[in-house]
């Protein structure tokens, strides 16, 4: 696995590179040798932010915590990724394959809602779409903990929006262009 380490506003230091090489390098028995991990390390205020983003071929895990030491969010952030992949390999047991589903996928981050109270753009990701089916695309929306998920449905061909209702459910936009 190919690690990123990206500094914002902190110096990560060779101690604290040195210890998430080797805790993130235990993560690498899940996916093949072309997977991608990009750790972001920055400082907001008095808070230090660590998010760990690993993409595979056909998959993405996620994790970000903030706290007031860096360390201990590495600590924080591992197992949570861990937890998303082994759920994914559950739901998946039959035909588990890591790659199976998207391809360097970013998501979009949900904002707090004063931030949507602004005229302005704050934040801006993109990410590519590669087609999955319905079923994949809530196993994915389960396993990144977020409320919607972004795919390219293989059945359909549009891009469709998979997500949460406040009842359990599940709903889903088709978008037309």
């Amino acid at each position: 696995m190919k690690i990123e380490i990206v500094e914002k506003n902190y110096d990560v230091g060779n101690k604290l590179q040195g210890l998430i090489e080797k805790k993130v390098a235990k993560l690498e028995k899940y996916f093949d040798k072309e997977a991608k991990c990009k750790v972001l390390c920055k400082k907001e205020g008095n808070l230090f932010k660590l998010e760990i983003n690993i993409s595979s071929k056909n998959s993405f895990f996620r994790s970000e915590v903030a706290s007031d030491n860096m360390y201990s969010n590495l600590d924080l952030a591992l197992p949570k990724l861990e937890k998303q992949i082994i759920k994914y390999k559950e739901k998946k047991q039959d035909n588990f394959k890591i790659d199976d589903v998207l391809s360097d996928l970013l998501f979009i981050e949900n904002s707090p809602i004063e931030e949507f109270k602004t005229s302005k753009i704050i934040k801006r990701k993109s990410f590519y779409l590669d087609p999955i089916t319905e079923e994949d695309a809530i196993v994915m929306l389960e396993s990144v903990d977020h409320d919607f998920y972004v795919f390219l449905n293989a059945e359909t061909g549009k891009t469709n929006i998979l997500y949460k209702r406040k009842n359990g459910e599940y709903g889903l936009i088709e978008v037309n262009v």
